[in-house]
């Protein structure tokens, strides 16, 4: 069974009284084809997610749809991510060590998204996020083992 013959062909012209044993039959599989994807894509969608999409009979257009409605979730988790990697601070809670993977990790989430976020700037980002004794010895220490660190992390979550 071709579940996804609606979703990878056109819909096929109405049947007439003209038309063969094959096309009939392509006819007749593209229907159930579309009619199971949309029930489908229907059933796994979340029910706030399905409100926002608008009705269609084709399973090739709702898939469209939906992928329209994320694009534009996309772009707000990233701008989410965003502002929190900017505004993020070491609260002491966790280790310093854990805070610069967390930073490390939205960053990569980011670049998932479309968005990179350069190494030194992701430098910077933490060095500003945390508290200024801190930062200070980072500073003194060595910006540069810092930053290979930060290089290492981010290749490793690729």
């Amino acid at each position: 069974m071709d579940l996804d013959l609606a979703l990878l062909n056109d819909k096929p012209a109405a049947i007439t009284d003209s038309s063969s044993a094959d096309e009939k039959s392509f006819h007749k599989a593209w229907e159930r084809s579309n009619r199971l994807s949309l029930m489908f894509m229907r059933m796994n969608i979340a029910n706030n997610i399905k409100s926002t999409i608008p009705q269609t009979e084709s399973a090739r257009e709702y898939l469209t749809f939906v992928e329209e409605r994320f694009r534009s979730a996309d772009k707000s988790l990233a701008g989410t991510l965003m502002a929190e990697l900017t505004t993020m601070k070491f609260d002491g809670s966790r280790s310093m060590q854990n805070h610069i993977i967390e930073m490390t990790n939205i960053a990569a989430r980011l670049q998932t998204l479309g968005m990179k976020v350069d190494d030194s700037f992701l430098v910077q980002f933490i060095l500003n996020s945390l508290p200024p004794e801190r930062s200070r010895d980072l500073r003194n220490k060595g910006i540069i083992q810092l930053t290979s660190w930060v290089k290492e992390l981010v290749k490793d979550l690729k």
